[in-house]
């Protein structure tokens, strides 16, 4: 699953009708592509009609492909149709791709190790080797049970003691992920854009 925003940052209206012309042509592209969208959030412009930013869920084999269309500086070339004297023409909007924590391992995500207990307890602790060791091998966090006296046991609370662990891991990164996206309404790459659309039609404009 992927996350795409498309913002106008801090940008005027132009840019936030700019993000609302973005958005109907993505949908466009997605449904060509066989990419299923689900809008997570939205945040309105100024202006009726206009949006300062959208995060939308892309799903579908041709997923991330769309998303990087999408990401990166895009630029809107066209007079103002709220201020029609105005000089400027250039309007910016911004992409950002963000890639969603995994779900939680299955049991064959997680590798077991049987290991001596080891630590103070005198004749209480566990000297045989029924001390459990489970490792999340895609993120390499581990965890060492050795409270129960059955290695079954032991196995068992080691997998719960692990899925907490990454239940915060996935918390943290989401937490990461919302601290950047709120970092990039208040970023607008300038130039070098990797889009460009022409005119109050959103047509875009292709190199020759």
């Amino acid at each position: 699953m992927i996350v795409l925003q498309l913002s106008a940052n801090s940008g005027p209206a132009e840019c936030c009708l700019g993000v609302q012309h973005a958005l109907r042509r993505l949908f466009e592209e997605a449904e060509a592509s066989a990419v299923h969208i689900e809008l997570l959030e939205q945040e309105p412009g100024p202006v009726n009609g206009t949006l300062r930013s959208v995060l939308l869920q892309l799903e579908g084999q041709a997923a991330s492909v769309l998303a990087q269309r999408w990401s990166g500086s895009i630029l809107w070339v066209c007079q103002s149709p709220y201020r029609i004297q105005h000089k400027r023409k250039n309007w910016f909007l911004q992409g950002s791709v963000f890639r969603c924590a995994d779900a939680l391992p299955t049991e064959g995500e997680i590798r077991y190790e049987a290991i001596r207990a080891s630590g103070p307890g005198g004749q209480h602790v566990n000297k045989t080797d029924s001390a459990i060791r489970a490792t999340h091998m895609a993120t390499g966090i581990s965890v060492k049970v050795q409270s129960q006296r059955s290695q079954h046991a032991n196995k068992r609370l080691a997998a719960q003691l692990l899925s907490i662990k990454l239940a915060e891991l996935v918390e943290g990164e989401r937490e990461r992920q919302r601290q950047l996206r709120h970092r990039q309404h208040r970023l607008a790459e300038r130039g070098n854009a990797q889009r460009i659309f022409m005119g109050s039609h959103f047509a875009e404009r292709l190199e020759s």
